[in-house]
């Protein structure tokens, strides 16, 4: 099938305005838009410039706006998505060029929430241990691929990019709810702040863009209440 694709291309460097191009692939209904990405670089265009690695929607470096949509390049099939195929760079962080954004403030709001497990005891022999109940209630964060579906997709965000976003505060999540963390009440600072927590509007449009289905709105809310009304006695019982 030919599948014509509307792609977003900018180049700040060169000073350029920014300007849509279009292409047309020949793939297949179950090729992915990355596949159709390759495509125009490889064989029609070499100058488009995109990232993609693992291709397995593990290592979520291709996210970019797809029919208006957060969206893994590598997960989203060409049957999925109607014609012409519009592909733009995700919104909220600098452009460097095409479909390419600048990830330094997202990673550094990842930095701000301390994303490692932090507890002074004494090493145990073997492991650290948990109940299920205990790892139950923050499974769900584990998920985040660090890809920025969520944050890119947040008016919040878009207005204030000191904001922390819903990636930083998924993260905070999984290790304020680990009953083996030590930095709960540093964490909680954190997000206490008024670039924290509290600047969600809860618009869902982050659990909408998860890739992984993470329930992302539910976990910024658990948080609050634990600002609010303290942590829950199942991770309070360490």
């Amino acid at each position: 099938m030919d599948v014509l694709l509307r792609i977003r291309r900018s180049n700040p460097a060169s000073n350029e305005a920014p300007r849509w191009d279009e292409f047309v692939a020949d793939l297949e209904p179950a090729d992915r838009v990355l596949d159709a990405l390759r495509y125009v670089k490889w064989y029609l265009d070499g100058t488009l410039t995109f990232r993609s690695s693992c291709a397995q929607g593990i290592c979520g470096s291709d996210g970019m706006r797809i029919n208006g949509r957060n969206r893994l390049a590598c997960k989203t099939l060409l049957r999925d998505v109607r014609q012409p195929i519009t592909i733009e760079p995700m919104y909220g962080l600098q452009v460097i060029k095409d479909l390419v954004v600048d990830m330094k403030p997202f990673f550094g709001q990842y930095r701000s929430i301390l994303p490692y497990l932090v507890n002074s005891d004494p090493a145990p022999e073997k492991e650290r241990l948990q109940s299920q109940a205990q790892r139950e209630i923050f499974d769900d964060s584990t998920k985040c691929i660090l890809c920025a579906c969520c944050t890119t997709s947040c008016p919040s965000y878009w207005a204030n990019g000191a904001y922390v976003g819903p990636m930083a505060i998924v993260q905070a999540h999984r290790f304020l709810f680990d009953s083996r963390d030590q930095a709960t009440e540093r964490r909680l600072a954190i997000m206490s702040q008024p670039d924290g927590v509290w600047r969600c509007r809860t618009i869902f449009n982050c659990t909408e863009a998860c890739p992984r289905g993470i329930e992302i709105t539910r976990r910024i809310d658990e948080v609050r209440r634990a600002l609010s009304f303290g942590m829950p006695r199942v991770v309070k019982d360490r």
